[in-house]
Parts: C-alpha cells; structure tokens; sequence
C-alpha cells in the first residue's frame, strides 16, 4: 500500500533541507520519496495544502503508569513525590492500574503528535505488571521503548532497601526474548545508577546492560548521592558509554558532564517539570557549552501535560531566559539576539530523542528509507496564520488543536484530528476509576 502525501509544507530535519511546498510517497511502514512533486498513479492520495508535515515527535522520558493520577501532583515538590508517589500512592498499583494508564497515556502521545515513547516504568513488582505495561504500549500502536525498571518503596522491618538490590536481569532477559523482532517495541533498563543505589548495585546493573546489549537509563539528582564516587567507579570498570542515558543531570559537576559527553552518553532533560519540583534549571545550556543536547521527555503526567511540543517551548523559553540574563549581568543590557533558534528545540523532540534510543538510522527526521512516523499539523487554521517562518510556527504556535493527522510505520493513528480505531469511551472510565480506587487507597479521595 502506498500513500501520497500532497502538497505540504515539509520540514524533514534532516540534510535533504525543508520544501515550501512538497510531496511525501510512503511505502509500506517507511518513506520512498520527498520531493517538490511525485507522482504516483496508484497511491492514495492525501491533500495536505495548508498542512506542515514534520517528523514524529519522540517523548525520550515518561512515567507512563501515572496517566490515572493526572494533575493529582501539580502542587508538589520533588521531596513530596518521593514520599507520597513512591513510598504511597503507587504500593497499591494492580496489573489492570498498569494495563489502563500505559494504554492510555500512549494514546494521548499519538493523539498530541508523539510517535516514540519511552516508557520508564519503575512501578512494577512483579512481571504481570510488567506484561500489562507491555500490552497497554502494543495495543496503543505507539512506537515504544520499554525501559523496565524497579519500584523504590519504603522497606518494611526485615527487607533489603530497594537502594541495594540488583536490577532483576532474569526479568528483563524474559522481557527481551518476548519481545524480540518486534518492529514497534524495544525492551530496555530503568536502572538506578549510582545516585540511588550502593556501588555493588551500580556496578551489577551496568554490566548488566552492557552484557545485554540494551540502554541502560537513570535519573541523577534529588538530594545527596548513595555512591559519591560512583561514577569513577564505573568508568574505571569500563561500564559507560553510548549504552548510557542521563535522565535530569542537575547533580552532575561540569568536569563530569564534560567527559560523560566525551565518553558518548546521552542526556535526557525534563524541562517544565525539573523546574516545578524543585530540580533545578535543566543542563540544555550546559550541554550546548559542550557541542551536545538533550532529547526531551515529558516525565510526570501526574504533574503536567504530556504534549511534546510544550515541552520544547518550555525547554526553549527556560534556556533564553537563562542566557539572557547571563548577558545583562555580563554587559548590563538585552542581548543583541537569542542564543537558541526554534530549530534547534524542534531538534530536541525529534533528532534528539531518536538519538538517544540509538534508532536515528530509522526515525527523528523525515527521509526516504526510514520509518514513515510523522506528523501533519493544520496550518491554516486561526492561531497559525500567517505562517512567516514554518518551524517557528510549529514550536511557537501549534496546540494540540492544530494536530491533524499522525501516521506510525506507514499507518494512520490519527486523521482529520480524531484518533483510529480506538474506543475511547469505555478506556476513560476505566481509567477514572483505577484513579479512584489508587487515591482512595491513600486516603486522597472519597468513593
């Protein structure tokens, strides 16, 4: 089956350059040809005049299993969460709670533009939650990394602290061989890293993922360090590397950012919600010192919206304001100009994330050959016009609203902004109510 994508605005991200006014021949799950004009007698053929056609966004960081407990965290800290998130509210999580908020959080990604997601699933005690996520991902028809992690409850008298336990590799090897040749889903590891476990746990997980050949991804920050010297520890074990994903980087001296950049490991950055609970500034410009940059992940749907075009908003406003404000200290006047084009944050949801998951071979950019993950955006409706400049328009001034059409490995998920094949009714009151009985639970709600 082949389709005809016509008469769009194309921002590929990728060398071929942008085409004012172009045409993309899908074929099959990717993309044969972008062009100023293609024809094909046997495509279907769809009319994207007044559309800008942009790769699939990539949400690099998610909670998934948190879509129930929507805004329930708006308000807290990130010493509030650890408590009431972790050590509360996800104890009481079932399989079906999993199933349901995965299931629906990957529909809201597709339906917001996101046709990556990365699924860091750290609240799943045993593999039928494990398999429930899985399940909720594959029948979305998202294009999912599953980053298998581990849940961090207070212990109870007797039991080990979730901080010296190894990462169970037996689950994550079943997990690999289920799972394996699946074109729409990877199986990786949420591991804690130094940060939040003992050394002996560090060590264990890395190697484990270095055996495995999978990515091995880790929040850094939050408080003080289990290992202070964990990462020399790693390095001298010849455990880092491209393998490696740093999920918030606050904690991380500018020495050791510097060779984890040298070393090829990738960052992956959380901007609106780092700020909300008390991170800190994300390390966008740190790393742009250093000639790299994040991808970008929404993190918290519990905290925030999951649209990933916010995300690189934010990211973006945060970062200029951040340089801005080093100039006028520096030369006590406004900057002459702004340090980060719109490009390049439409880069950190894009390129970036794709990057990151090691996949840029087959997603992040728009060219003949890769996976057909894209996205057609209304441009002609009344927040848009007039479009001057398309990839601004597309940073600055696109709302779920302006969301049309989203395609995954060739297949429409979402068109004339209503999503396909997917009840919805039935999946949000199942939904409210795994959210009900959660927060009842915890006493944060009443039946």
């Amino acid at each position: 089956m082949r389709t005809l994508i016509r008469g769009a605005t194309v921002i590929t991200m990728d060398a071929q350059g942008d085409l004012p006014r172009g045409d993309v021949l899908v074929t099959g799950e990717r993309i044969t040809e972008i062009a100023p004009a293609i024809s094909a007698d046997d495509a279907n053929v769809v009319d994207a005049s007044g559309c800008i056609v942009i790769p699939g966004l990539v949400n690099a960081h998610m909670h998934t299993w948190q879509t129930a407990l929507r805004g329930l965290a708006a308000n807290w800290t990130l010493l509030e969460y650890f408590q009431k998130m972790h050590a509360g509210l996800a104890t009481v999580f079932e399989p079906d709670d999993l199933y349901i908020a995965t299931l629906v959080g990957a529909i809201n990604q597709l339906n917001c533009g996101s046709t990556t997601l990365v699924d860091w699933c750290h609240n799943n005690r045993t593999p039928q939650h494990n398999d429930a996520a899985i399940n909720g991902l594959l029948e979305s028809g998202i294009r999912a990394a599953f980053f298998h992690g581990t849940p961090k409850p207070d212990p109870k008298p007797g039991e080990r602290p979730f901080w010296e336990v190894p990462h169970p590799r037996a689950e994550v090897e079943r997990l690999l061989k289920a799972h394996q040749g699946n074109p729409l889903l990877s199986v990786h590891a949420a591991v804690l890293g130094p940060h939040y476990s003992t050394l002996d746990v560090a060590l264990h997980d890395f190697r484990m993922v270095q055996e495995l050949g999978i990515l091995g991804s880790l929040h850094q920050g939050g408080g003080p360090a289990r290992t202070p010297d964990g990462w020399q520890q790693l390095e001298a074990a010849g455990l880092l590397g491209p393998q490696i994903n740093i999920v918030h980087g606050h904690a991380l001296s500018d020495a050791q950012l510097q060779r984890f950049c040298e070393l090829g490991m990738s960052f992956s950055a959380a901007a609106e919600n780092e700020m909300t609970q008390g991170h800190g500034h994300p390390i966008t410009g740190r790393l742009r010192a250093l000639g790299k940059a994040p991808s970008l992940g929404v993190d918290l749907e519990s905290v925030l919206s999951g649209d990933m075009l916010t995300q690189a908003r934010v990211a973006l406003g945060m970062q200029r304001s951040l340089d801005n404000a080093a100039y006028r200290e520096a030369h006590g006047s406004i900057p002459p100009t702004s340090t980060i084009r719109t490009r390049e944050a439409l880069s950190w949801v894009t390129v970036e994330g794709a990057r990151m998951l090691g996949q840029l071979e087959r997603i992040g950019t728009l060219a003949p050959g890769k996976q057909a993950d894209l996205v057609l955006i209304r441009a002609d409706d009344l927040n848009m016009q007039p479009v001057h400049d398309p990839v601004s328009t597309v940073v600055m001034q696109t709302t779920l609203a302006n969301i049309d059409s989203v395609m995954v490995a060739g297949r429409w998920k979402k068109r004339h902004g209503r999503l396909l094949d997917v009840a919805l009714a039935p999946k949000l009151a199942a939904l409210q109510a795994s959210g009900r009985k959660i927060t009842t639970a915890l006493g944060l709600s009443k039946e």
